[in-house]
């Protein structure tokens, strides 16, 4: 028993040696064991001699890679996505995603439907960042027709973006602990995120696809009494957070499983242009709601949250969780001063029900929860756009995956694809 348990030591660190060098091993080893000398639990001694002939250092390691089919499966692959794993052993030696699954052919659709009817397909995209979606969408279309939006509807709107932001998170952070073996954090977050949900039934009517942030302003006014609710939620969920620190975030177990794993480098995060918690999560403030302002953004105070390394190597599966974990304060700060400032006035402006678009093309970003959600729309006049292209996040930081998980355990591939959060129905669009 003891032979066989030094034998496959020695096999996963040749496999290993051979791949973090580069050097090719010699092909035939004879991991007999010359001599070990126990005392107690230790083992003082271990030494291996190579078989005949194995001095020749051209010849490889004569071992077997595998092909392992990870998914499509929910929520360990978060949707429908399969990874295909070159393995050696237990250690990865490459990863290719392979997507396609999901394909419902969003802007194919958008180029057929009026501007105000694809609202509704703009919240099957991210489907648990709806508001953001529907908010991207109607800025897009604002611009090319060059339409003027209420103040309050731009509170408004803010709200309803940032409280989708904290859900986003929230099922982000319960996913995260699930897939590392964590069960209750997952219970932690659907419970406070119900209370979202709540609200947005109360706003809208709806609780997942809202189609509420519409062209020129939203859908319907704030029902009565509807801040007081949103304060009250704040100041019962924002202790909740470090609650959360306590539960999963310096959870020893956790903090093995993901620091120092998946290291994305800030150099390799700019070169595959990823956005959002993954690239700040690499410790670059990229966030167009401070950089490129959009909405009544730049007129509210809150930080960049970036990683820090602070549990291991900057940039690694930690540092991307932990940045959601500081948005969702900072969301919380920006909620309040919302409710404060909020002015008064109609919540849309008057357009017409059959809305023309001049002649043009724009391309608007946001800061969705997942990164840079683009829209790029072409007009060629009229009530139905020509062209529409979809820049995706989850699709644009799922590239960078192969990178991350080339030269890992077959145990840390679930927690970097967790680290990126992906929504396959953004992916496939």
């Amino acid at each position: 028993m003891m032979i066989h348990i030094l034998n496959n030591i020695l096999h996963t660190s040749v496999a290993y040696e051979r791949f973090r060098t580069g050097r090719r091993l010699p092909r035939r080893y004879n991991p007999v064991v010359m001599s070990v000398r126990e005392t107690g639990d230790e083992m003082a001694e271990r030494s291996y001699v190579l078989a005949p002939g194995a001095a020749d250092e051209e010849a490889d390691v004569a071992s077997e890679e595998m092909l392992i089919n990870m998914g499509p499966q929910h929520p360990s692959t978060h949707g429908v996505l399969r990874l295909l794993l070159r393995t050696d052993g237990e250690l990865v030696l490459d990863a290719t995603p392979h997507i396609g699954y999901l394909h419902r052919c969003k802007e194919k659709i958008a180029e057929n439907l009026a501007y105000y009817q694809n609202v509704g397909y703009t919240d099957r995209l991210d489907y648990l960042a709806a508001m953001n979606n529907n908010h991207a969408w109607a800025m897009a279309v604002e611009k090319l027709a060059d339409i003027e939006i209420p103040r309050r509807a731009e509170f408004i709107r803010v709200i309803a973006a940032e409280l989708n932001r904290i859900a986003s998170h929230l099922v982000t952070f319960g996913s995260f602990g699930l897939d590392m073996g964590a069960f209750t954090p997952f219970l932690y977050a659907f419970r406070e995120r119900e209370y979202i949900l709540d609200l947005f039934e109360q706003l809208c009517g709806a609780r997942l696809t809202t189609s509420y942030i519409n062209v020129g302003g939203v859908t319907w006014d704030m029902p009565p009494a509807f801040l007081d609710k949103v304060v009250e939620f704040i100041d019962y969920f924002e202790p909740k957070i470090d609650e959360y620190n306590e539960l999963l975030s310096y959870n020893h177990i956790f903090v093995k499983r993901t620091a120092s794993v998946g290291v994305l480098r800030p150099e390799t995060a700019i070169a595959y242009a990823c956005s959002g918690p993954v690239i700040r999560g690499s410790g670059i403030p990229l966030d167009l709601r401070r950089d490129r302002p959009y909405s009544i953004y730049g007129e509210l105070e809150f930080n960049v949250c970036v990683g820090h390394g602070a549990k291991g190597a900057p940039g690694d599966c930690w540092d991307r969780y932990f940045v959601r974990l500081m948005e969702m304060k900072e969301c919380c700060r920006i909620i309040r001063q919302c409710v404060r400032l909020m002015p008064d006035g109609p919540f849309r402006a008057k357009l017409p029900r059959a809305m023309r678009v001049p002649p043009g093309e724009v391309y608007v970003e946001y800061e969705n929860p997942r990164g840079h959600l683009g829209f790029y729309i072409e007009s060629h006049g009229g009530p139905i756009p020509y062209r529409v292209k979809i820049r995706g996040p989850s699709f644009v930081n799922l590239a960078v995956l192969p990178e991350l998980c080339r030269g890992v355990l077959l145990a840390d591939v679930p927690a970097i694809l967790a680290s990126i959060d992906v929504v396959m129905g953004e992916v496939d669009r």
